[in-house]
């Protein structure tokens, strides 16, 4: 039975998604539907799925990060993106062995989809250099995304019984902490009650950088990053004596640093 992870921040969209392939694709296994770029880099890495279904944008990681990040981990994964955008904006997806779907989503589109995601799958695995060429096209070509609210400056932190303003430059990193976030500076620890996939929204994506499931760092805290024999990572910091593990799953995305 051919297995798929879906992801699409918004629950409409994801369950509408979901309910539409069981009708077009009765035999195939959602192993998992994410809400964000990191959970479903994690559940491709696990569940090595046949196909993964993407929206291009979603908090933390895009579906251009996932899919980079994913050739790695599970090449055999062919790739579907879900997008608003028309299709005279990805001519890239004509010239190559990938797919996407328009939103909002129109049965017949999904049913042509599955029958060129199926008779890839009959012919061989995905091919992982080629994903990488559409990527870079891809990235060339989409719109710019529309504009954000500005991140994130500082923020309200607890340490004991004492409420501190700390400014994101001084973070070194965050960590998961069931419900809440440890926030962490070169001076020590304090306590936010965000969890960390909301403050990934809030955060400077080109400064701040999931690393791990419960780890989001501060990438101009970062003295080095070194990968072992089996492809995970250690990242080295500045002014802190602990190290960081990088997950396997995110590795590719450092592979440019």
């Amino acid at each position: 039975m051919p297995r798929a992870v879906i992801a699409e921040d918004e629950a409409l969209l994801r369950d509408d998604l979901v309910q539409q392939l069981k009708a077009a694709w009765p035999d195939l296994e959602i192993v998992a539907a994410c809400e964000d770029g990191g959970s479903a880099l994690e559940a491709i890495a696990e569940h090595r799925p046949e196909v993964a279904f993407l929206d291009i944008r979603m908090p933390g990681l895009t579906g251009l990060e996932v899919a980079q990040a994913a050739a790695e981990a599970s090449p055999a994964t062919q790739v579907v993106f879900v997008t608003a955008y028309d299709q005279y904006a990805l001519d890239a997806f004509d010239r190559g062995a990938i797919d996407y779907l328009l939103k909002p989503l129109a049965p017949d589109r999904l049913a042509a989809t599955v029958k060129r995601v199926q008779s890839r799958l009959a012919s061989g695995p995905a091919d992982p250099q080629g994903l990488a060429r559409i990527l870079d096209e891809l990235r060339a070509q989409l719109p710019a995304p529309a504009p954000r609210a500005a991140p994130l400056s500082w923020i309200t932190a607890t340490v004991g019984r004492e409420t501190r303003l700390i400014l994101l430059d001084d973070i070194v990193y965050f960590q998961a902490d069931n419900k809440y976030t440890v926030v962490i500076t070169k001076e020590g620890e304090a306590v936010v009650r965000t969890p960390i996939r909301e403050l990934l929204d809030a955060l400077d994506p080109a400064v701040f950088r999931q690393v791990h499931r419960s780890t989001i760092v501060n990438m101009r805290q970062v003295a080095s990053i070194v990968r072992d024999d089996s492809g995970r990572g250690t990242m080295k910091l500045k002014g802190r004596s602990e190290t960081l593990p990088v997950s396997l799953t995110y590795m590719p995305l450092f592979k440019s640093l």
